[in-house]
């Protein structure tokens, strides 16, 4: 690993770290009972099928997914990079036998090759520093006929009139009602500032993603809609949050290792 890479990767888990208090009182972050569980439940039901299965969670940041997946009867192993998300994690479900968390770097696992029927994370890849080698990686760690079910977006810029008017009455009402304590222009500003040397710093979309998943091995590699999971969240949503909804495009990729 270069030292300039290794630098990026050390902000990338210190950004990270800093934002753990406060991660759960960001929207989109926590999954509230309601409507929103109900989508996500629905999500990974209507893809993974009913049956219990053996399930890789990457950077799993405080165990909101881990919840959604353990309530679903799955045994989850939840990996993250940072110590203080994982410290959430293990809080928030403690006791649980069929939840295990460790640290380790979603781009090089070390877990064993063929060990697990799915492998899934949430607004992850956008992150990654190297997303070859973290796709090679999730598809050496899935059993032959495993699933990759990827839950992300392109953070990069507000998508088409909708994204742009969506911005503009974020702005006008912070004006008004004073800025987000949890997305504080300084956390903004440095996320940006990340996000510009990262390998999707110009926007991940599907058309970019798939490639590098077929490339990694995977067949099947389809997009599908994110749209469920939006729509639950504006029922549930305060107006800033609910405008958050139309900034950016989202997708879910769904993947599978060859049986």
């Amino acid at each position: 690993m270069s030292g300039a890479n290794y630098a990026l990767k050390e902000e990338i888990r210190d950004y990270w770290s800093e934002r753990a208090a406060t991660f759960d009182q960001a929207f989109g972050h926590r999954i509230p009972a309601g409507p929103e569980r109900a989508a996500w439940l629905a999500e990974f039901r209507a893809r993974l099928g009913e049956a219990p299965l053996s399930v890789l969670e990457l950077a799993c940041g405080t165990g909101e997914l881990t919840g959604v997946l353990r309530e679903l009867g799955h045994r989850v192993t939840a990996l993250d990079f940072s110590e203080a998300m994982l410290a959430r994690a293990r809080a928030k479900h403690a006791g649980d036998p069929a939840a295990r968390f460790f640290l380790a770097d979603a781009e090089h696992t070390r877990e064993a090759p063929a060990q697990y029927d799915a492998v899934t994370c949430r607004h992850l890849v956008w992150t990654l520093t190297d997303p070859a080698a973290a796709l090679a990686d999730w598809f050496r760690v899935l059993k032959p006929g495993g699933q990759l079910l990827v839950f992300d977006g392109d953070f990069s810029a507000p998508r088409g009139w909708r994204g742009d008017a969506a911005r503009r009455l974020i702005t006008w009402l912070e004006q008004r009602q004073g800025a987000d304590p949890v997305r504080t222009p300084e956390a903004a500003a440095r996320g940006a500032a990340i996000q510009r040397q990262l390998p999707f710093a110009g926007g991940l979309t599907f058309e970019r993603l798939r490639p590098l998943a077929e490339a990694a091995g995977f067949t099947a590699v389809t997009a599908q809609s994110y749209g469920r999971i939006l729509a639950a969240q504006r029922r549930q949503a305060a107006p800033r949050d609910w405008l958050r909804t139309f900034l950016f495009h989202r997708f879910i990729l769904h993947a599978r290792k060859p049986a």
